[in-house]
């Protein structure tokens, strides 16, 4: 069966099933659920399926956009909409205080990272309330696009003081490694956990729809000693990522 005999409106459009561009919606996420609209595949123009499902062009796009928005179609500009391919989630326990490097290393995973920024800075008011930082300090700050498997994972910005982390170049894979090797690795953490939807820049260079879910983590570093040693807020895709705690009585 090919999308045009799928979406022939007799075997699933009816009168009193809600809303049609609910309707079609579910339609197509069936297809892609079952496989018959397979990952990378594209879909015919939104023309095309007005005329094939009797809808209007406005109930269709509706009803595509609703889909792009959960990530599971993707419009290529002068292309058309073509079926994502699902990613595998991953698992990530709330129970270890590890770095990215170490979690993809550990599923057998190479990390790459993209740049955004990277450098000594003035702090923020945010950043020196967090870290205790006095009048006249400063802070390193190292802003990056996480990569694993040669897909975008996560957005990190992490802001250490300059006593932990006096010279931020010298980081170039896993920020704890270069930690680990000052004897400054912390050894707790607390983080606060949030679901948003990313805005239009950190949807663009995560790779997904403009608006899809994410989640945001912020994290508060201690070293054996207690004190801060760093603050880190990171974004990740809400379509990888399933974060595990163990409770115990």
């Amino acid at each position: 069966m090919n999308a045009a005999e799928f979406l022939r409106p007799e075997a699933w459009l009816g009168q009193n099933e809600g809303p049609r561009y609910v309707q079609l919606r579910q339609r197509l996420e069936s297809g892609i659920e079952s496989g018959l609209l397979a990952p990378n595949s594209s879909l015919p123009p939104e023309r095309e399926i007005a005329e094939i499902t009797e809808l209007s062009r406005v109930t269709v796009r509706k009803a595509i956009q609703e889909l792009v928005r959960e990530g599971l179609i993707e419009q290529r500009q002068g292309s058309g909409s073509f079926i994502r391919e699902p990613m595998n989630r991953m698992e990530q326990s709330l129970s270890h205080l590890t770095s990215f490097t170490e979690d993809m290393a550990g599923r057998g995973m190479e990390t790459t990272s993209l740049w955004l920024e990277r450098g000594v800075f003035l702090p923020t008011q945010a950043e020196k309330d967090a870290l205790n930082l006095s009048d006249g300090s400063e802070v390193a700050r190292i802003h990056r696009l996480r990569e694993a498997g040669g897909r975008p994972m996560a957005l990190e910005r992490a802001s250490l003081p300059l006593d932990v982390l006096p010279n931020p170049l010298e980081v170039t894979t896993s920020l704890y490694a270069v930690l680990d090797q000052r004897g400054v690795r912390p050894v707790r953490a607390v983080q606060k956990i949030s679901a948003i939807n990313l805005e239009a820049r950190e949807a663009g260079l995560l790779h997904v729809p403009e608006g899809a879910a994410g989640l945001s983590i912020e994290r508060t570093s201690y070293l054996a000693s207690g004190r801060v040693a760093e603050l880190t807020r990171s974004l990740y895709r809400g379509d990888a990522y399933d974060f595990v705690a163990e409770l115990r009585l």
